[in-house]
């Protein structure tokens, strides 16, 4: 029998990606809906081209999502929407009782503990995507969470790993969407840039695999050839190796708890020239740093990182501020007190809303800088 995919965000890289294993391997999957932010003409094609029903965030609202989950009879949804936006389509996905396989990192950053309870209480299954995440969850699978003393997540370094803290000042727009390994979005290209996409990828690791921030680390692996490690308590490290090719870890969300033969490229060992390895600069990438402080403080503190980081980021793509400024907006913003525990969807976004408000009041402290 053919598993039912609901793909949300339909037209990014993600959603993209998946639309590419149902095409390939229609005899496994069959796309039972689909919805984008917008780009209805796209979303139109798309539906002619599955069969199936689809919904335009942008034009339909909430509602009409809502609508797509609860008809859309999915074994699995694959939600691949970028930054807060996502948070309540996870949401609904899971009180719907649906499987959810996650690249949303907003809805752990966010929501965890909410998002925990709905998928518990619906009888739902959370399994992530990120390259990240997917290695580090089918190492945990297999070797159990007691038996892991460390997780480490790997890093790319950006397209700025090797430049020095003058020359970051004044890199561009250009620049740092020339990700070396990776084709992604915008926002979380420049996040990869900054490490604050990194960053998020700690706050996840912790609430994801129930781990304190002490027992996460980061290095920095140019190639991303592995895509995490976990150390055993006997001080053996086990890695994840593949090409860097998100449609694995879409893959493997998809099929999982099951290990399926596919059309996928196999990675070469022989053919591998090097693998390198190196400590983050915590100092001239510090949304790295900042991002360890949010996950012990947690509360809204992790909010507050990703929103005002959303701000930041925006407004560098707007060419109001300079690269190095992204960080200087989140930790300015950060210094205010963060400390409430939010209980429900809606106090999040209220939380959300206002830390927007104060990081573009940050924004305005540094008119002084590139415009």
């Amino acid at each position: 029998m053919k598993k039912r995919i609901l793909v949300l965000g339909c037209t990014g890289s993600i959603g993209s990606q998946t639309l590419d294993i149902a095409r390939k391997m229609s005899g496994s999957f069959e796309v039972c809906g689909i919805s984008a932010g917008k780009n209805e003409e796209k979303v139109k094609e798309l539906c002619r081209e599955f069969n199936c029903k689809g919904t335009v965030f942008s034009k339909d609202g909430i509602e009409g999502l809502e609508k797509l989950i609860k008809e859309s009879k999915a074994d699995i949804a694959v939600n691949g929407i970028a930054g807060a936006a996502g948070l309540k389509p996870s949401a609904l996905v899971l009180e719907n009782g649906i499987d959810l396989a996650l690249a949303n990192k907003e809805t752990v950053v966010m929501a965890w503990n909410l998002v925990k309870e709905t998928a518990l209480k619906n009888g739902a299954r959370i399994i992530p995507v990120d390259s990240e995440h997917s290695a580090i969850f089918n190492l945990v699978q297999k070797i159990g969470s007691k038996n892991i003393s460390e997780i480490i997540i790997t890093a790319s370094g950006g397209p700025f790993r090797n430049l020095s803290d003058e020359e970051l000042k004044t890199v561009s727009i250009e620049d740092a969407l020339k990700h070396p390994t990776w084709s992604m979005g915008p926002k979380i290209t420049i996040d990869s840039a900054s490490l604050a996409n990194k960053g998020l990828e700690v706050i996840e690791a912790c609430r994801l695999f129930d781990f304190p921030p002490e027992k996460v680390s980061v290095v920095v692996h140019p190639q991303s050839l592995i895509h995490s490690l976990v150390r055993t308590k006997d001080g053996m490290l086990y890695a994840q190796i593949s090409n860097p090719d998100m449609r694995h870890p879409i893959f493997g969300a998809l099929v999982w708890p099951e290990l399926s033969e596919n059309y996928l490229e196999k990675f070469d060992l022989a053919s591998c020239k090097e693998m390198t390895f190196s400590a983050p600069r915590f100092d001239s990438f510090p949304l790295l740093k900042t991002a360890f402080s949010c996950a012990k403080k947690g509360a809204s503190y992790t909010i507050a990182f990703n929103a005002a980081n959303e701000i930041a980021v925006q407004a560098f793509l707007e060419k109001k501020c300079a690269f190095t400024d992204i960080a200087k907006i989140v930790i300015n913003t950060l210094e205010l007190d963060w400390g409430t525990q939010p209980v429900s969807i809606e106090e999040i976004f209220s939380i959300d809303k206002k830390v927007r408000l104060e990081a573009e009041r940050q924004l305005a402290l540094l008119s002084g800088g590139i415009r």
